[in-house]
């Protein structure tokens, strides 16, 4: 029986700077959680009144890589708690059934699965599930770029409520067919969440049009293994580059935004 369809909610970074709310680079997003956190509770309120099913909680950047180690230290529980409970409070302002994904970034820098270190990524998991486990209905990781970083965030994550798994796909180098960042198959992606007893698999952060491809491969994949896992994709909206341009590492600026990808545009390719 297929799942019930579910809307998640949009970037916060992006919607954070539209409104002119704190935002710089490196910081990003978790800017406007350390000064102006009701700016945060406002995005939150408009996804959920656009119609999101499932929020996300605003911790994407709340690791050293953009924080810096320092704040992370002294405030990254701190502001993990906060974006959980902003997030809740969002909810408990609405009449609507909505629930709240509690965010699991890549722990060393989003599209680099080289820096990935198993050691040393309790030491920043931790505080961030520490701090979001009283207000989490499910776990998010996303934006996640190898299997490794996917299955020591689950090792990590409290079992007692559902696990979601977030891919981003090489689509700077696109392959048919496509691919994680880390090179790794979407195949071998499908077979992980399936060994870890994950609720979903999703494709996030590439650009639309390499989503379809991944969620028919995805789905066969599925199919074989008899397995009757979610998918879902919330793709990015950043301009192509060239083949001999590489983007712009994830603290050196922003990548521009496409024009032609509207909401009606996007809802088209996710109706494909």
């Amino acid at each position: 029986m297929p799942h019930p369809l579910l809307i998640l909610d949009g970037g916060m970074g992006r919607e954070l700077l539209r409104r002119g709310a704190p935002f710089v680079q490196p910081q990003w997003s978790a800017l406007a959680l350390m000064q102006q956190p009701s700016a945060v509770a406002d995005v939150h309120r408009a996804y959920i009144e656009a119609g999101a099913d499932i929020i996300t909680t605003n911790s994407y950047a709340l690791v050293p890589f953009h924080i810096g180690e320092d704040d992370f230290r002294t405030q990254g529980n701190k502001l993990a708690r906060l974006a959980g409970e902003l997030a809740q409070q969002a909810v408990g302002d609405s009449s609507k059934k909505v629930r709240v994904a509690a965010s699991l970034p890549p722990l060393f820098g989003s599209y680099r699965p080289d820096l990935f270190d198993a050691a040393q990524a309790p030491v920043i998991a931790r505080p961030l599930i520490d701090g979001q486990a009283p207000y989490a209905d499910l776990w998010l990781a996303e934006t996640q770029s190898s299997t490794a970083e996917v299955r020591a965030l689950h090792a990590l994550a409290p079992h007692d409520r559902p696990f979601w798994a977030s891919f981003t796909l090489d689509d700077e180098h696109p392959a048919k067919p496509p691919r994680l960042r880390s090179g790794e198959s979407i195949a071998n992606a499908v077979a992980t969440v399936i060994d870890l007893g994950a609720d979903a698999l999703l494709f996030n952060c590439s650009h639309p049009e390499i989503m379809a491809d991944a969620i028919t491969v995805a789905r066969a994949a599925l199919d074989a293994a008899g397995s009757t896992l979610r998918l879902g994709v919330y793709a990015n909206a950043f301009c192509a580059h060239d083949a001999d341009e590489a983007a712009l590492p994830a603290n050196d600026g922003l990548d521009d935004i496409r024009t032609d990808l509207s909401p009606a545009a996007y809802l088209t390719l996710a109706q494909t």
